[in-house]
């Protein structure tokens, strides 16, 4: 079974599909939610459609999203800490931040070909959200990028 730190460590095949990008960060959306101690967690809702955004002028990844409902109560920022601190122990790139609301923000980037994680404290108190990035991949001739994936 991999390891969330093993997952984005890999290297990508060079015939990556958006399908296939879209199964591999969501399936590391998952792994990151199993950092989360299953006792705290009360519902994991992972969006079934994502979207492609634009890497340069042939290439595009896919974006999604996943919330993590916690327990009433539960501080989110030392749960968010704890996974960026197991990112950082396993050599991963990470950097910390904070968005709009002066929440903690923590990015995961993997070596090249460079999938991308957010993860951060949600609208909510209880609630952490992950915001995924895909490796870059070629859309087949004829694909539109616009709409949901």
């Amino acid at each position: 079974m991999p390891t969330a730190a093993k997952t984005l460590a890999e290297p990508v095949e060079a015939k990556l599909t958006w399908q296939d990008a879209k199964v591999q960060a969501q399936a590391t959306e998952l792994e990151i939610a199993a950092l989360i101690p299953k006792d705290l967690v009360v519902s994991i809702d992972q969006k079934t459609k994502g979207v492609l955004l634009s890497c340069n002028k042939t290439q595009h990844n896919w974006h999604g999203f996943t919330t993590i409902t916690i327990s009433e109560g539960t501080p989110a920022g030392p749960i968010v800490k704890n996974i960026e601190a197991h990112y950082r122990a396993n050599g991963l790139k990470v950097s910390i931040d904070k968005d709009v609301d002066e929440k903690y923000l923590v990015q995961i980037d993997s070596p090249p070909p460079g999938e991308n994680y957010l993860v951060g404290e949600g609208i909510k108190a209880n609630e952490i959200w992950i915001d995924s990035g895909s490796p870059c991949f070629t859309l087949p001739e004829g694909v539109y990028p616009g709409g949901n994936f």
